[in-house]
């Protein structure tokens, strides 16, 4: 069983939809109506949080139990709740900033690349033994 990855799989659901609801407070304090997804920056900011989450999580999620798969529980467990953690610090940053979003888009890239090289590297390796 991947007891430990199943977790961090929750956790990384759990935020995307801490974002979503970040996005529904954000409409509502800045006057910012559906269908609309422009209008005041700090709403736009908080959108673009979700929206990059999103884009994001079919590599994560993919790479994530692949790795899991060919490499073990506990690894894809940690590099998983650093991407976790990275997708926070990018929450943090972006929600001030455009130009404190940084630090946790290149948290979460190295944990996604590892991921997916784990991955690729672990399906490589039992093809061809």
């Amino acid at each position: 069983m991947y007891n430990y990855t199943a977790i961090v799989t929750c956790l990384a659901v759990a935020f995307y939809f801490f974002t979503s609801t970040q996005v529904a407070r954000a409409r509502v304090r800045y006057g910012v109506k559906l269908p609309a997804i422009s209008g005041h920056p700090d709403f736009e900011r908080i959108f673009r949080i979700q929206m990059n989450t999103l884009e994001w999580m079919p590599i994560f999620l993919p790479s994530l139990w692949l790795f899991v798969i060919y490499i073990g529980d506990t690894a894809a467990a940690v590099v998983g709740a650093i991407w976790v953690i990275g997708r926070i610090v990018y929450f943090i940053g972006y929600r001030e900033a455009v130009a404190k979003r940084s630090p946790g888009f290149a948290i979460q890239a190295v944990a996604s690349i590892i991921l997916w090289v784990g991955a690729i590297g672990g399906a490589v390796w039992r093809l061809v033994h």
